[in-house]
């Protein structure tokens, strides 16, 4: 007669070592998961600054809402997590900080994602033709 099947240390054997080779698969796995989501949130930031950025872009240099302002409080941007603030400063032909002003003015905006992280985009606004 033939015994097909394991025996009962085999399968003890096979979950021992199961037990130990499955957290040294799984988590980098799962570490790779997590981060995947990242580049989303890069993409969502850059997204949402550069549509504040059009926002001031539209704007003549003269417009009151290109007005000097100190860097804003950071302000829910319209989707869950983010916040972005702003700045718009008078510099000078070396993107300078100036008290004066001399025809350029620098639109800063920053957006802050779901971790903390922060992106900034700036631009120039002229007075020239």
């Amino acid at each position: 007669m033939s015994n097909k099947g394991f025996t009962l240390i085999e399968i003890i054997i096979l979950i021992v070592m199961a037990g130990i080779l499955l957290p040294v698969i799984i988590v980098p796995f799962v570490t790779s998961v997590k981060g995947s989501g990242k580049s989303e949130m890069v993409n969502t930031a850059m997204y949402l600054g550069h549509q504040k950025m059009e926002e001031f872009m539209k704007f003549q240099y003269t417009d009151t809402s290109l007005h000097p302002m100190p860097l804003t409080a950071y302000q829910d941007a319209g989707i869950s997590g983010y916040q972005w603030q702003w700045e718009i400063v008078l510099v000078d032909s070396n993107f300078d900080i100036s008290a004066s002003d001399v025809g350029y003015k620098r639109i800063l905006v920053r957006v802050r994602d779901p971790m903390n992280d922060a992106y900034e985009i700036c631009s120039a606004v002229t007075s020239f033709p």
